[in-house]
């Protein structure tokens, strides 16, 4: 079986909590200062002060199992207010900037053996209205 190159498969996230720093570009004023997960394209990190879209930012954390430290550039993703059910304070998701094979190769080796994030209902989510029995029904001579 043929594999896909890296970037056609999404990378897993990782449960990962360790403490980071995170600076603006333009001001280097401190955002945010702990990873709650970790991928090798991304991380989400928290709690966090009000930072817009599309920001650019520096991050620098301890790679896990002491494998030396990380210092790149990123680019916030997305913001998560903290309002929705299951999030307790503000985070940002945040995209690396292109990393050098040799950072991604450490970045790799270093979340591995950690566990993926638990597979759940997502924040927000709107309950069904329908059973998907009641929206397809079978016809009688298929119901046993």
């Amino acid at each position: 079986m043929r594999k896909l190159p890296e970037f056609f498969s999404r990378a897993s996230r990782r449960v990962v909590r360790l403490k980071c720093q995170v600076v603006l570009e333009r001001d280097f004023r401190l955002v945010a200062d702990r990873i709650m997960d970790l991928s090798t394209t991304g991380l989400l990190v928290g709690p966090s002060d009000p930072v817009l879209t599309g920001e650019r930012v520096f991050v620098s954390f301890e790679l896990p199992e002491r494998r030396g430290w990380l210092d790149t550039m990123a680019t916030v993703q997305r913001v998560l207010h903290g309002r929705r059910p299951g999030e307790a304070t503000r985070m940002l998701g945040l995209s690396f900037d292109p990393l050098g094979p040799y950072d991604r190769y450490r970045l790799r080796r270093a979340i591995e053996e950690r566990p993926p994030i638990p597979v759940g209902a997502r924040p927000g989510r709107r309950a069904a209205r329908f059973s998907p029995r009641e929206l397809f029904p079978l016809s009688p001579a298929l119901e046993c």
